[in-house]
């Protein structure tokens, strides 16, 4: 499975062009900005910080620029994980991030279905559950961009 991946012509593609892969690289470091910086901001919101700022404003907006940066973020790292699938298989800085990724959507997945969310975006008050909730997204989050990091220097 690894060598169809790394042979499918879109990888060969990405090796190959000196331009491709920088951009590609490049439209994932946008789509992760798109995705963290606006779910850090929320986060923060929720945990009481600006409170000037009316979550049922706020609370859409980021929620959803964060929902365009993860497809673009995934469709792009998707991308550059054909290039060189078996390393990054083997590499455990790069397991530990899609398994911190994988927690850190579930987080957003259960906040964006929840009540608690609901009604915040409504002008209701803030529970304390969701608080809970933005505080893990924001350690998620971090971990997610530190452990993506680390890849390169395992």
């Amino acid at each position: 499975m690894l060598e169809l991946l790394a042979n499918w012509p879109g990888a060969t593609a990405l090796r190959m062009s000196p331009v491709l892969y920088p951009a590609v690289n490049a439209g994932h470091i946008l789509g992760i900005a798109l995705l963290v910086g606006p779910i850090l901001a929320l986060d923060a919101r929720l945990l009481g910080i600006a409170r000037q700022m009316p979550v049922q404003a706020l609370g859409p907006f980021l929620s959803g620029t964060a929902k365009l940066g993860a497809a673009l973020a995934i469709a792009t790292g998707l991308m550059l994980f054909t290039v060189q699938p078996a390393n990054y298989i083997a590499n455990p800085a790069f397991l530990a991030k899609m398994a911190l990724l994988a927690l850190a959507i579930l987080n957003a997945l259960l906040v964006d279905r929840s009540p608690a969310w609901r009604r915040a975006v409504a002008g209701d008050e803030i529970a304390a559950g969701l608080r809970w909730q933005a505080a893990a997204s924001i350690v998620l989050w971090l971990a997610v961009l530190s452990a993506g990091r680390w890849i390169g220097f395992v």
